[in-house]
């Protein structure tokens, strides 16, 4: 008989997604000293904008706020000691990084390259939207070198619609965002409330 796994919380992150950043550095050492598994959940934010109207990120939209995220985020940053270079371009385009995330999301190096791919954008202001870019960091983490073309074949290109099609599905409209035993936490601010639902929810399910 197979021995149950442990719980899990899904991580929804974007690769653009200011706030993902940090998040992604912190979900997977939280986790897993609380016992639980990381699955990791890449889509993109531009169709969940697109449905509220929005044709560009609400930081651009947005002056004032765009100015306190910044500025949030450097707080953030400085508090894990994580390095931050604001990008020279945001948002990036992160589609061909979403596409590795999915069509590998059980592969042992993509939480290293989750994290490697965060920190070219936000600390290294590199194009993660270039092909070569991500080739880099996919050497860097040990993946294959058929990994890069396996991303780009309509499979994965598939498999990242209908990852972006569920994460609205399940009510999603930022990232990160947590789902933990089917509820919805969003921010990374919301991480340790998540966790701690995984670990004892408080309520029945949601109608």
């Amino acid at each position: 008989m197979t021995e149950p796994g442990p719980p899990t919380i899904e991580f929804w992150f974007e690769f653009a997604s200011t706030y993902s950043y940090p998040a992604a550095f912190a979900v997977e050492e939280a986790a897993h000293k609380r016992g639980i598994a990381v699955a990791w959940r890449a889509f993109l934010l531009g169709p969940v904008f697109a449905a509220q109207g929005w044709r560009d990120s609400p930081f651009n939209l947005f002056p004032a706020k765009g100015r306190y995220m910044w500025r949030d985020l450097e707080r953030l940053c400085a508090t894990q000691g994580l390095p931050l270079r604001r990008p020279s371009r945001f948002p990036r385009g992160s589609v061909l990084a979403a596409r590795i995330a999915c069509r590998f999301a059980d592969a042992p190096w993509l939480p290293g390259f989750v994290r490697a791919v965060y920190a070219a954008n936000f600390a290294e202001d590199r194009d993660i939207g270039d092909p070569a870019v991500i080739g880099d960091l996919l050497d860097r983490q040990g993946a294959g070198p058929d990994t890069l073309a396996a991303a780009q074949a309509d499979d994965a290109k598939a498999l990242l619609r209908a990852q972006t099609d569920q994460a609205m599905a399940l009510g999603i409209f930022g990232a990160p965002s947590f789902l933990a035993r089917g509820e919805l936490f969003w921010g990374g601010d919301r991480l340790d409330a998540a966790l701690n639902w995984v670990a004892d929810p408080l309520l029945p399910p949601a109608a």
